[in-house]
């Protein structure tokens, strides 16, 4: 079984010799800790929760789509939130992203993320075909 890095032109990749946003391992998929990421120096989705979630379960959804899945084979979600008492508007974007048997999900509040700023990131296990 050989790994491969999977990319995707509608997710920014991290500088070298940093970290690989996603892998793939037979079936296997791996997604990074996403965030919403900066757009012009400021935070994508500002301030608010779900729009940060949203935009990264859209990041997630694109790369499943270059690593030959789809939303529906991601087992396992792991979500960290500045703030627990918003976890409703993370749920309300992951809604959007899917439906039937949901993930399992594992939600953690943290004090801080990566960058000032970032209110969520999340993390994604898949297996390619598995979903309905």
């Amino acid at each position: 079984m050989k790994m491969r890095r999977i990319t995707s032109e509608h997710v920014a990749e991290p500088q070298p010799e940093t970290w690989s946003n996603c892998k793939v391992a037979g079936d296997f998929v791996q997604i990074s800790g996403m965030v919403s990421g900066y757009r012009d120096g400021v935070i994508a989705g500002g301030d608010d929760m779900y729009e940060q979630a949203r935009l990264i379960f859209e990041k997630i959804s694109h790369l499943m789509d270059a690593a030959g899945g789809k939303m529906a084979d991601i087992i396992k979600v792991t979500i960290f939130v500045t703030d627990i008492t918003q976890r409703e508007e993370v749920w309300r974007a992951r809604r959007e992203f899917f439906s039937g048997d949901f993930p399992c999900s594992t939600l953690v509040e943290v004090a801080a993320l990566a960058l000032p700023g970032l209110l969520v990131e999340i993390e994604a296990w898949g297996i390619l075909g598995a979903g309905e």
